[in-house]
């Protein structure tokens, strides 16, 4: 425990747990729509195809999150446009983003001038690097998405679950679909230094399953998938300080331990259910 209490003393420890909460709340948030929308396979492309911005920003000189951000956005809603305006199939055009971006992305690393970055940074992050101006960031990401999930939740709501249903409503469906993939591309992007591009999908799913198991109610989803990314991610956080190794990977493997125990603890209640609903009979 002296040990622990320690850690807190050093300001990248600080900035490491303030950027697990904040990426535990934008994830929490965007990964709630995205699971309940079931399009965790938009969300792989598009984590896949910000490489191509990383490799561009890096070629230029320029901030490899900035390049992420743009290219992810143009990313997402290229996908939402050719799979709305076009013949092609979404799945298709997910496909060739996600292997264009990634073979982009390594090609203008490698054509840079001089040293050529650790693409393992990229790749799997590192939550211990995050910085001043990363918290910033994601603390933005953090106040609109809780801004537009709260003035639009029922809009969204009717988007995420019948679509038709919500153009019968004359609800603004196009915008709210631009708009949302947007959140998503930008949620990718801007917590990519926390877990990594590889891992950064299941940041956006795992908490948000394990509390699906427990309500259908989308709000508390939501609260249930940010309670889920502060434990998985301060879990991570001490086992990745104990046996010295990656953050963004101890992290992702402590949200699979609890969906495991969650899925355990699923089965006992309605294995608990089933035995009383037959004793009673």
């Amino acid at each position: 425990m002296n040990d622990l209490f320690e850690l807190f003393q050093y300001n990248f420890f600080l900035n490491a747990v303030g950027a697990a909460i904040l990426a535990s709340i934008s994830c929490g948030i965007i990964g709630s729509y995205i699971v309940a929308r079931r399009i965790v396979f938009i969300s792989g492309g598009i984590t896949h195809a910000s490489f191509g911005g990383i490799g561009l920003a890096w070629y230029l000189g320029l901030n490899p999150v900035f390049g992420a951000a743009v290219f992810g956005v143009l990313s997402a809603l290229g996908i939402e446009w050719i799979s709305k305006k076009t013949d092609v199939r979404q799945d298709s055009v997910i496909g060739i983003l996600w292997a264009f971006g990634m073979a982009l992305g390594i090609i203008f690393i490698y054509m840079t001038p001089g040293y050529a970055p650790n693409l393992m940074s990229f790749l799997f992050g590192n939550i211990l690097t995050v910085g001043a101006l990363d918290l910033y960031l994601l603390l933005g990401l953090c106040l609109f998405t809780i801004a537009v999930f709260s003035f639009l939740l029922r809009p969204i709501l009717f988007v995420a679950f019948d679509e038709e249903f919500a153009r019968t409503q004359k609800a603004p469906v196009q915008f709210l679909n631009y708009l949302l993939i947007a959140l998503v591309a930008l949620a990718i992007v801007l917590n990519i230094r926390v877990v990594g591009i590889i891992l950064v999908i299941s940041f956006l799913t795992i908490p948000q399953t394990i509390a699906n198991m427990f309500t259908n109610d989308f709000k508390k989803m939501i609260f249930g998938s940010i309670a889920f990314g502060i434990l998985g991610s301060f879990i991570g956080l001490l086992v990745s300080y104990r046996i010295n190794a990656p953050s963004g990977a101890t992290i992702i493997f402590a949200f699979v331990i609890l969906f495991v125990l969650a899925k355990l603890v699923q089965l006992v209640r309605l294995s608990v259910k089933r035995k009383s609903v037959v004793s009673n009979n």
